[in-house]
């Protein structure tokens, strides 16, 4: 009884902190926001944010019963129409509405996790080479260190006439705002992962180098055996930053690209101009927040899944 007592209360304890930081945090909000006056009227507080977030969520499910309904009219011409001709071979379309904000959250979220994959693919083994020889950790140093502080802005303009030129896919799985947005991701976010793979593989203990050396290991199966568990706190510390950075890229990316994700819905709204707009870009705002938060807790989750010394 005790011990679940004192269970409870440590809890409790570490729950108020959080609880207590955020209510400051809405009170400062809501006192700011109704001084401050903008050409749209006042900023948004957090009654009018709930207010728009319940509007989106309306506004989402409006799309999908209109969805629904023209794909129910479909199927029902195509009953009618085989009815009369049973060797007809009939073709479906599919519901061509404008995308809903929970769409493009979806967008968003496949154009980040596509770019940090292919920056993650890219990135550990360079790394690891970077860390192995010191050779090759010369060569590449000065190339990172050039190019990691490059804004998205700058990449952008470069990216978008490169993939005009030579992507010409038709694919709308694949769309060119798509690629543009994805690889502007993986030529922002690839540095951290890069360099802090190479530092752990440097930091490889001598006692398991020379374990390595006595067993007469090959290259291959030093990196996997030796270098790799050693090397994932280091490892996933730069793949936490990498997709932080990502995120955070992605936003100005889509603006600017104009793939359906967030980022373009912020530029639509600012766009609009309208009085509510203030408030679906602030509660894009809070959205993007909590994205960003709940990607950083599964890639540490997935971190103390693989690493060894985590104790799990």
């Amino acid at each position: 009884m005790n011990s679940l007592m004192n269970v409870t209360r440590s809890c409790l304890r570490q729950a108020i902190a959080p609880l207590l930081g955020l209510l400051v945090f809405l009170m400062i909000w809501q006192v700011a926001s109704s001084r401050i006056d903008t050409m749209l009227g006042k900023f948004p507080g957090p009654m009018q944010v709930v207010e728009q977030a319940q509007n989106l969520v309306a506004e989402h499910r409006a799309q999908r019963a209109k969805g629904d309904a023209f794909s129910e009219r479909q199927e029902l011409r195509i009953a009618e129409r085989l009815a009369v001709e049973p060797d007809w071979q009939p073709v479906r379309r599919q519901y061509t509405g404008a995308p809903t904000f929970f769409d493009q959250i979806i967008t968003s979220l496949v154009t980040v996790l596509a770019g940090f994959v292919v920056a993650s693919v890219l990135a550990i083994p360079l790394g690891i080479v970077m860390g192995l020889s010191h050779f090759a950790h010369q060569a590449i140093n000065p190339i990172v260190q050039l190019f990691r502080p490059v804004s998205p802005l700058a990449w952008l303009p470069l990216v978008t006439l490169v993939v005009a030129s030579v992507y010409t896919s038709a694919d709308s799985m694949m769309s060119r705002s798509f690629v543009v947005s994805m690889i502007t991701v993986t030529l922002c976010c690839i540095w951290p992962t890069l360099l802090n793979t190479a530092v752990g593989v440097q930091a490889v203990s001598s006692d398991l180098n020379n374990v390595s050396r006595v067993l007469r290991l090959n290259w291959f199966t030093h990196v996997i055996k030796i270098v790799l568990p050693s090397a994932v706190p280091m490892m996933f510390a730069g793949l936490r930053v990498s997709l932080g950075i990502a995120w955070m890229v992605l936003i100005a990316a889509e603006m600017l690209a104009q793939n359906p994700g967030l980022g373009k819905f912020v530029w639509d709204e600012f766009q609009n101009g309208s009085s509510q707009s203030l408030s679906r870009i602030m509660t894009a705002v809070i959205v993007i927040g909590l994205i960003g938060f709940a990607l950083d807790r599964v890639m540490l989750l997935l971190q103390r899944k693989v690493d060894w010394q985590s104790g799990e």
